[in-house]
């Protein structure tokens, strides 16, 4: 299952049910699980351990050092979850040790061509990362999200579970769960209704985020109370996800815009 003109250091971990295509490079400490099929022309660097059924495609760049000036070798790792698709050119890139030592991908997500993914950051399950669409190092990105075409991210955001940019989308603070956000930079736009929707989110729980939506991310009055009084009152779970998301923001959420 690899092809005879693939070059892999002995080290290199690769289950025999794994494929590896011809001209791809496995590095030392690399470990790669069953039914996953790397194409060619693929550079894998470890530390790094990649999961099961993962799909890999050719170009693509993986567990390479960490574009950060702080980084002097350590043996910092990138780990990637199952059932994954990384298509053409994409860049993986491990953690830092000043940072978490490692960077975190999940399951399901499918990464486009050409995303970057940088050094400390946490990926979900079920992310949808469009063609182009960069991350700064230690960026969170939780579960069910998608990030439109030529989305950037500055370092130490986050991107709630649910919520979706619109292509171009430059994020300079964190994006709540469940909500849109478009521009440069960007703005909240609304709740992502279609996408919720799409997912079979119940009209009354889609109603109740676009309530708190309306009260504590549009209104004028102090935010902080609007979050302390409306956590008191609810018991959607979604809006309580919502709130508390907003109380342990520490870069800041984004600005309301027109929409």
């Amino acid at each position: 299952m690899i092809d005879p003109r693939a070059d892999i250091h002995p080290s290199a971990e690769i289950d025999p049910s794994a494929q590896v295509g011809p001209f791809s490079v496995i590095g030392a400490n690399v470990r790669i699980g069953a039914g996953t099929w790397v194409g060619p022309h693929v550079v894998i660097q470890g530390p790094t351990e990649i999961g099961q059924d993962n799909r890999i495609y050719q170009f693509a760049s993986i567990g390479e050092a960490p574009q950060d000036t702080s980084y002097r070798g350590e043996p910092t790792r990138l780990v990637i979850g199952d059932r994954n698709v990384i298509r053409e050119s994409v860049t993986l890139n491990r953690g830092t040790e000043r940072g978490r030592g490692e960077t975190l991908i999940g399951h399901d997500n499918l990464i486009m061509a050409y995303v970057h993914i940088a050094h400390d950051c946490i990926i979900g399950n079920r992310v949808i990362f469009s063609n182009a669409a960069s991350l700064a190092g230690h960026v969170e990105v939780q579960d069910h999200c998608t990030l439109g075409g030529f989305t950037l991210v500055h370092q130490f955001c986050r991107v709630g579970a649910h919520a979706f940019t619109s292509m171009g989308s430059a994020l300079n603070r964190d994006l709540p769960p469940y909500c849109l956000a478009s521009g440069n930079y960007a703005r909240l736009i609304g709740i992502n209704k279609v996408g919720l929707r799409r997912k079979g989110f119940s009209e009354p729980s889609i109603n109740a985020l676009h309530r708190a939506f309306a009260e504590v991310l549009r209104g004028r009055s102090d935010r902080k109370a609007r979050v302390t009084s409306l956590l008191a009152e609810t018991e959607v779970p979604e809006v309580r996800e919502l709130l508390a998301f907003i109380q342990g923001s520490s870069r800041g959420i984004l600005r309301a815009g027109r929409g």
